[in-house]
């Protein structure tokens, strides 16, 4: 938004700057093209006014029912996937700095310090050292299965709310189509209570149907291209994790030897 009243104020300073030196030159000129711009300007408020008319026009058309609970959907799934994107990117963390980290800590002051380099640290793989270092006075084995458990807990933490938005994924377009089906209903009751096939007896029906379907796959589409974005992060931290708890195991072996 502040970078389109930037650029809306420069085509008026242009514009300004333009009308002056019109001005200078011909009087006549300059309010033909103040008259012509000023018109333009409204037509494009106008155009920009009625598509949001026409949007909440067909909204309202499409029935306050199954298109409340499609816009509800929608609303609840973007929530919860923002909710996700901004403890993913929190919960990002760069591992190989974390593990050379550790390992100058467990070269300079044993497990101690390289626990206080874990504790420091925000992320999933900082949580799966330290559990690892916690293990590391035990053999190699209890470290491991520590390591493991503690990334189901994890790998549960980052996947938390995800399968709610992939039923409002699923559950806006069913809703839309459910809406088809009734407006068709709708449509052939009044052609039964005609007795007589008239396009203006089915034409709302079939409007309202299609309008259900059309706002049920946008919200679907909406919701599926944050759910993949969310989907990719999280499989992006798993990696990181087990390749990190791999590097761990080897960092406590030497530490051993």
């Amino acid at each position: 938004m502040k970078r389109l009243f930037s650029i809306l104020a420069i085509a008026c300073i242009m514009a300004f700057g333009t009308v002056n030196a019109t001005t200078n030159a011909n009087t006549t000129t300059t309010i033909v093209n103040t008259v012509v711009s000023a018109q333009e300007d409204g037509a494009a408020d106008a155009e920009d006014l009625g598509f949001h008319q026409e949007l909440k026009k067909r909204f309202i058309e499409g029935g306050p029912g199954f298109m409340g609970i499609v816009l509800l959907c929608l609303i609840l799934g973007l929530a919860i996937a923002i909710e996700r994107i901004i403890f993913l990117n929190l919960s990002t963390s760069n591992s190989k700095k974390l593990t050379q980290n550790v390992e100058d800590a467990l070269a300079s002051g044993g497990v101690e310090a390289a626990k206080e380099v874990c504790r420091n640290t925000k992320g999933p793989v900082a949580s799966i050292f330290y559990q690892g270092l916690d293990r590391a006075d035990e053999d190699i084995d209890a470290a491991e299965k520590a390591v493991v458990a503690y990334g189901g807990v994890q790998m549960g933490q980052l996947e938390k709310n995800v399968s709610w938005i992939s039923l409002f994924i699923a559950l806006a377009p069913m809703l839309g189509f459910m809406g088809t089906v009734i407006g068709m209903i709708q449509a052939f009751d009044k052609i039964e209570a005609a007795g007589d096939m008239q396009p203006s007896l089915v034409a709302g029906g079939i409007k309202v149907a299609l309008l259900t379907t059309v706002f049920g796959l946008i919200v679907a589409i909406i919701l599926q291209i944050f759910y993949n974005y969310i989907i990719s992060k999280i499989d992006a931290i798993v990696n990181d994790m087990e390749d990190a708890s791999i590097t761990l195991m080897d960092l406590l072996v030497r530490h051993k030897k």
